[in-house]
């Protein structure tokens, strides 16, 4: 029962790196999110721009949970259906490829805002 008499200023300590992990987590999955959506653009098909001038990113204040968006009543049959031709370099799918090709960079970011957070 001592052991735990003294642990205060560690539970303290604790709860306040908890917190502070996860702000920062919240942070970096933003600035990822922009980078995913910035790689995302530069595939995204588009006649006058209007499909990739609706991408945004969005984060739900309580959880952190983030989510990259596209709001036009085409985005998801430009996303969806591969059989469209478009421009070289430009592609469906450009939200799920620039999800998958970013992996590496997105858990850098976010890893990069906990570290500075944590002073490391």
């Amino acid at each position: 029962m001592s052991f735990w008499k003294n642990t205060g200023p560690f539970i303290a300590k604790s709860s306040f790196i908890r917190g502070g992990v996860s702000e920062a987590s919240k942070q970096g999955l933003m600035v990822a999110g922009e980078h995913v959506l910035g790689v995302s653009n530069s595939q995204t098909p588009h006649e006058d721009g209007d499909l990739e001038a609706s991408g945004a990113v969005s984060q739900d204040p309580q959880s952190g949970a983030t989510a990259i968006s596209y709001d036009t009543d085409y985005a998801v049959v430009q996303h969806e259906d591969e059989s469209m031709q478009h421009d070289a370099g430009l592609n469906a799918k450009f939200l799920e490829n620039a999800l998958n090709s970013e992996r590496e960079a997105v858990l850098d970011i976010v890893a990069q805002a906990i570290r500075g957070k944590l002073g490391t």
